[in-house]
């Protein structure tokens, strides 16, 4: 397993990045590693909700099917997904009201196959996956301030 894990603060409140998180045609605003959005339900994602998104980490592109495992509006969502081979991620998003905006913490852990070998790829996928969190992040909060 290996873990991701940034936060940031939006100047917005919790319920108003939550929306904006889990509504499936502003993912491509935000989220800088997808290359489309090849499945979505109409509205926004809710417990049970599944997606299918086509991405592009560390030049490799391969598709990533998630699962809404928990949604509570204002306050959480984790997406549980599966990759090429096996692979596995959890996407944690939590949401604290602070003042008037919002504390973001996002947390993703990877589960992928191949033993050391997996472990190593892992690490070299994080490592790539960072500077893209850190991007999309950015992105998340200039949509939900509206300043993009």
């Amino acid at each position: 397993m290996t873990k991701l894990e940034r936060e940031i603060h939006i100047d917005a409140p919790p319920e108003e990045v939550y929306d904006t998180l889990m509504d499936p045609d502003a993912l491509g605003k935000w989220v800088t590693i997808q290359q489309s959005l090849e499945e979505a339900p109409s509205g926004d994602l809710e417990q049970g909700s599944e997606l299918v998104q086509r991405v592009k980490v560390a030049g490799r592109k391969f598709r990533l099917r998630w699962k809404v495992a928990q949604a509570d509006r204002g306050k959480c969502a984790v997406w549980q997904g599966r990759g090429p081979f096996g692979s596995r991620a959890e996407a944690v998003y939590v949401l604290e009201a602070n003042g008037g905006g919002t504390n973001f913490s996002y947390t993703n852990e990877y589960h992928l196959p191949g033993g050391f070998a997996g472990r190593l790829a892992g690490h070299a996928i994080v490592a790539a996956s960072g500077g893209e969190a850190d991007k999309s992040l950015a992105k998340l909060k200039r949509l939900v301030e509206r300043r993009d």
